[in-house]
């Protein structure tokens, strides 16, 4: 906010509003402890209002609503939203829009994947929004899997992994070499890890160990436990029972898919998923003190979980969304659009301002491009009338003695 307040002009403070949406991490919390999300979205409330800002308010965002802003987000910045023209960009083609992109985010939390099916019937209309934007009708499918993003899956996995030891986990997903230890009431504070309690009714030891042996298959192995996939009430599932339709189209995949993919030098369109692999394979066998060496200025926390994540958005992607081996191509990591940060924020933003119309404008703003070639047209044609003009008027009279 003070970054903010220096940013923007003083005499437009009190014409800017602020939003503040909360997403999975304050849906988990809510889940805990009402009372106390009640009270942090009030104290940030009441610190934000202390600027001299348009304050709007601030709420917890449905897991809908995030993966429906992310969609929004892309496609605006990609200016997907409006018609494709023909004519030289002139004339809106008719009844030819441009197909938007699918998003797919990730966060610590949670989990989502937004798109436009080709087929706009649906199986489940839980998963379903609906959007006139540009004079054109969206249905939308949309889920969030709550504690499927990167942080809570992790500690999902830790938990299915100590059934059965004495606190100490061997485990695939970290470097060889690297340790780490946990407090027990920490791992299971998280609403995540419920459905694990029936295997400890009680703490039977204060902390856990994690000792890393490096393995991406067996890491991989692992995570695919977290993933129902024999259970599905529709004609097809993703996991867990939750209805997905045939993916349609290209996807952006951003924050937390981004960011991992970006550390392993995956963002690249070239990148098959067969590269990841065998990148992931190599990444996750180097030795905890070869990772240090080499990535010094990384925190530990992150340094020491790529294995995971890497290993853990493949299998969502593969196992969880069903991309496969051909429509791996489909899929683009974006951490920017424009110089523009994609996330759910943008939508969020241009949802609440109306900055979006509903209907297409009566008139097309012409492109630079378009701009460009108009005006070269134009002189191009002036030129030739001035030349044939003075060759008109001023030739010589034997011309006009040879026409008569």
């Amino acid at each position: 906010m003070e970054r903010a307040r220096k940013v923007i002009p003083a005499s437009q403070h009190t014409e800017t509003p602020v939003y503040l949406g909360a997403t999975a991490g304050m849906r988990l919390l809510r889940m805990e402890n009402e009372r106390l999300a009640d009270k942090i979205l009030a104290a940030v409330a009441n610190s934000i209002s202390s600027y001299p800002f348009d304050f709007q308010g601030a709420r917890i965002i449905t897991g809908q609503e995030e993966g429906a802003y992310g969609w929004i987000t892309i496609n605006y910045l990609l200016g997907r939203f409006t018609q494709k023209l023909s004519w030289f960009n002139l004339k809106p083609s008719e009844g030819d829009t441009q197909e938007t992109y699918g998003a797919l985010d990730l966060g610590g939390a949670s989990t989502q994947i937004t798109f436009v099916p080709r087929n706009e019937t649906t199986e489940s209309s839980n998963n379903t929004l609906h959007f006139r934007l540009y004079g054109k009708n969206y249905g939308v499918y949309t889920h969030s899997f709550l504690c499927y993003g990167k942080d809570q899956a992790l500690l999902q996995k830790l938990s299915k992994d100590l059934q059965g030891t004495n606190g100490t986990i061997r485990d695939p997903c970290f470097n060889s070499g690297y340790r780490r230890k946990m407090n027990m009431s920490d791992l299971y504070e998280s609403p995540c890890i419920r459905r694990f309690e029936a295997t400890f009714p009680f703490l039977p030891f204060p902390e856990v160990e994690i000792r890393g042996i490096g393995n991406y298959q067996q890491c991989q192995r692992s995570i695919l436990q977290l993933f129902n996939t024999s259970y599905c009430p529709y004609s097809s599932c993703s996991f867990n029972g939750i209805f997905l339709p045939p993916l349609q189209g290209n996807f952006g995949a951003f924050s937390a898919f981004y960011y991992v993919m970006e550390f392993l030098n995956l963002t690249s369109e070239e990148v098959t998923h067969k590269k990841m692999i065998s990148t992931l394979e190599k990444f996750c066998s180097q030795p905890w003190e070869e990772l240090q060496m080499y990535f010094g200025e990384v925190k530990e926390k992150y340094l020491s979980e790529y294995c995971f994540s890497g290993t853990y958005i493949l299998a969502l992607l593969l196992n969880g969304y069903h991309f496969t081996a051909e429509s791996w191509k489909d899929i683009h990591f974006m951490g920017k659009v424009r110089s523009t940060s994609v996330g759910w924020t943008l939508g969020y933003m241009l949802n609440l301002t109306n900055m979006i119309p509903s209907e297409e404008p009566l008139s097309t703003p012409l492109s630079h491009s378009t701009y460009v070639f108009l005006m070269v047209l134009f002189s191009l044609i002036l030129v030739i009338v001035v030349v044939i003009g003075i060759f008109i008027f001023h030739k010589p009279s034997y011309f006009w003695k040879d026409m008569v």
